[in-house]
């Protein structure tokens, strides 16, 4: 198991939380520190299920000046993920094959079950 963390958010300190209290053994991927590539984007967005769009962060800055309201393949939207990885939605919490988003936390207990 693993989870895609960034120790200043407070739903990411929570789902560290969680997974701890269940006692599970995960490895911490601090994706702020060491950029994920455009192959590991591509298969953490084929486990969660999801369009490269649905994990922006829309509200960050970043987003907002740059990129919103523009049309972008999501070959593109991969790579701008990967380039500014403060805009990748989180808590991800990844099992196997399968991944989700931790918001709400019920999403890692359900990962779980």
């Amino acid at each position: 198991m693993k989870i895609y963390h960034n120790s200043r958010c407070r739903k990411s300190r929570e789902a560290l939380e969680i997974l701890k209290t269940k006692n599970i053994e995960f490895e911490i991927i601090e994706y702020l520190k060491d950029n994920l590539t455009r192959n590991q984007l591509k298969d953490l967005i084929k486990k969660l299920g999801i369009e490269p769009i649905n994990l922006v962060r829309k509200n960050e800055q970043i987003w907002k000046k740059n990129f919103k309201n523009k049309k972008l393949t999501s070959d593109e939207i991969i790579q701008i993920l990967s380039d500014n990885p403060k805009l990748i939605e989180r808590p991800i919490v990844e099992l196997n094959d399968k991944a989700i988003i931790g918001r709400p936390p019920e999403n890692i207990i359900n990962l779980l079950q």
